[in-house]
């Protein structure tokens, strides 16, 4: 038995009718590699029993307290039922990359059953008109709540399932398992009373939830008023989200990145990223009609502080930082980003208005809900970006290899726009998610982040021509 940590739990709060914090991972393999050029459902079926004893996550379940009064727990699903979270589906005719996005998306959005372990894995096939795709692949959608994994440090389904090479043996009979008594009630509630009465202020917790609940237009961040001073911009996806996702992706190659940061001195690739999504956002509001004078931001996890850095010791996972969609320049857009990541002395002459880096996204919730209360509404930004981890080298599914690895992640009333950045086998994936209410033309959006990535690599360098065998004996 294990009690959710305070951020997991507050996942779990943060679900709704029309939002809910679900992470799904998508993969595409390659049958041609698999032992006979074949991969059967029955197949990963027994792959994945077999590695259900690799992680507590796939079988634990909640366990809520009454009236909320203290986090919830996981416990052991006693009536545990692979069949209901391994789910075997075909597209329909003829099989396209949008159908697929659709299908995904449809499953994406589903709230999960509180009463089951907060995960489902389903088997698509037929992507039969896909371009670039051997023929006969497959897809797996991996769905998690974000409350029973952690993805951004730890692929944790992901590395369980897969090997690092397609020579694996079948997989020996599954371990016995027994579930844990499930624990008594009382007890538990005791202890979060007593917790109550040591910390009021934990009380405050179980009580904003339900004040959330009874005035959601209130503590809405879909407003229309920003804090007095602030130069936070309201675009269409600070507004409320719907219940049906939207999702599209665009493969790029890792050189072609490399090639794009050197645009500027120092620049990384996760800067160069966040200017291609920062072009794309400017080029789709600009169809639109819809780009504000000021510049927008987008919530992105920090880079790790470089040595010999002034580091107050705090966690920095995130920064709000200036997607500089009011410059059309693309690569002085680069600068003013590498800029604000790198905390360089030039960052406040570059953007005057760039918040202080630093604050967690639970601390700025908190104190844009706080404001909220008192009547005021502002968006913590324009979308958030997020590289979600991917393998460092080629993996397997029952000898199939991987070919495409990208994700969708959640968005929520304020934040209705997310973009995935994940990189696999050379290629970076930047997939964003919305709801179809504020995004109708995810193919659309696509394409601003293709032409906002092209007009970027056609003013970069060109790749260096690697030498001659001859030259390089020569010059040995």
């Amino acid at each position: 038995m294990q009690q959710l940590s305070p951020s997991d739990a507050a996942f779990l709060a943060s679900d709704s009718a029309h939002a809910n914090a679900n992470v799904s991972l998508l993969h595409i393999y390659d049958q041609s590699t698999a032992p006979a050029g074949k991969v059967r459902f029955k197949t990963i079926l027994a792959h994945i029993e077999s590695r259900l004893g690799a992680s507590p996550v796939f079988r634990r379940k909640l366990m809520q307290l009454p009236l909320g009064l203290d986090r919830p727990y996981w416990v052991d699903d006693e009536h545990f039922d692979l069949e209901y979270h391994v789910r075997h589906i075909a597209l329909p005719k003829p099989g396209d990359w949008r159908q697929f996005c659709i299908q995904v998306s449809r499953i994406h959005a589903r709230p999960f059953d509180l009463n089951r372990p907060l995960w489902e894995i389903y088997v698509i096939e037929g992507l039969d008109s896909f371009l670039d795709l051997p023929e006969g692949s497959f897809a797996l959608l991996t769905k998690t709540h974000h409350a029973a994994l952690d993805f951004e440090h730890d692929g944790e389904l992901t590395a369980r399932l897969h090997d690092p090479s397609p020579g694996v043996a079948a997989p020996p009979p599954a371990a016995p398992w027994f579930a844990e008594s499930r624990p008594a009630v009382l007890p538990l509630v005791a202890r979060g009373v007593l917790r109550h009465l040591v910390a009021p202020r934990r009380l405050a917790g179980p009580l904003s939830q339900r004040l959330r609940k009874l005035t959601p237009t209130r503590l809405s961040l879909a407003g229309d008023v920003l804090l007095a001073g602030a130069q936070m911009p309201l675009v269409r996806f600070n507004a409320v989200v719907s219940p049906h996702r939207v999702f599209e992706t665009r493969r790029f190659g890792v050189d072609e990145f490399e090639r794009i940061r050197r645009l500027v001195r120092g620049a990384t690739v996760h800067d160069a990223v966040l200017a291609v999504c920062g072009g794309a956002l400017q080029r789709y509001l600009d169809e639109y009609d819809e780009r504000p004078a000021h510049s927008l931001y987008a919530l992105a996890p920090s880079p790790p502080p470089t040595r010999g850095s002034d580091s107050d010791g705090q966690a920095r996972p995130w920064l709000r930082v200036s997607l500089a969609t009011d410059i059309d320049d693309p690569v002085q857009r680069l600068r003013l980003i590498h800029a604000q990541t790198s905390g360089s002395g030039d960052a406040a002459a570059a953007a005057a208005d760039a918040p202080r880096p630093g604050a967690t996204v639970l601390a700025r919730t908190a104190k844009v809900l706080a404001r909220a209360l008192a009547g005021e509404r502002t968006p913590l930004a324009a979308c958030s970006i997020t590289h979600v981890p991917g393998p460092p080298g080629p993996l397997f599914l029952c000898g199939a290899r991987m070919t495409y690895f990208s994700a969708m992640l959640p968005i929520s009333d304020g934040l209705g726009l997310a973009f995935a950045v994940t990189s696999y086998d050379g290629r970076i994936v930047i997939s964003p998610t919305s709801c179809r209410e504020l995004m109708p033309d995810p193919e659309r959006f696509a394409q601003c982040l293709r032409d906002s990535f092209q007009q970027l690599l056609a003013l970069a360098p060109a790749a260096p021509v690697p030498p001659k065998a001859g030259r390089r004996r020569q010059a040995a």
